[in-house]
C-alpha cells in the first residue's frame, strides 16, 4: 500500500515538474506576423504550452527564438500560409477527437484588417 502511494507521489511531482518546465516558456502572449488583407494574430502562447505540452506541435516548423517566422519566410524556408495551416489542422484534428481545441474560422485568430 505505501509503496503505491509512493509511486503515485513520484509520479505526480514528475508530472508537475515537466509542466513546470515547459509552462511560462517565452512570451505569455505572441503576434504572429501575417502578410495580406488580414492582420496578425495573437496566439495565447502559455495556454499552447499548457495544452500540447510538446513544442515540437509548433516548434517542428520554425526554431523557438524571436523572429523565427519573419525570418524562415524572409528566406523562403517556411510557404505562404504553413504556419496557419499547422494551426488549423491541429485545431481541427482536436475538435474531432472531442477535446478542446482553438478557433478554424478566419476572424477568430486574426484581426480585422
Amino acid at each position: 500500500m505505501m509503496r503505491k502511494i509512493g509511486t503515485a507521489v513520484a509520479l505526480l511531482l514528475l508530472v508537475v515538474g515537466v509542466f513546470f518546465a515547459f509552462a511560462g516558456q517565452g512570451s505569455e502572449t505572441m503576434l504572429l506576423p501575417v502578410e495580406g488583407k488580414y492582420g496578425a494574430v495573437d496566439l495565447p502562447h502559455w495556454d499552447h504550452q499548457e495544452s500540447l505540452g510538446d513544442c515540437n506541435a509548433c516548434h517542428g516548423l520554425f526554431p523557438q527564438e524571436a523572429g523565427a517566422i519573419d525570418r524562415l519566410k524572409t528566406e523562403k524556408a517556411l510557404k505562404k500560409k504553413q504556419v496557419m495551416n499547422n494551426c488549423r489542422g491541429c485545431h481541427r484534428s482536436m475538435t474531432k477527437a472531442g477535446k478542446a481545441s482553438g478557433p478554424i474560422k478566419c476572424f477568430d485568430c486574426h484581426a480585422a484588417g
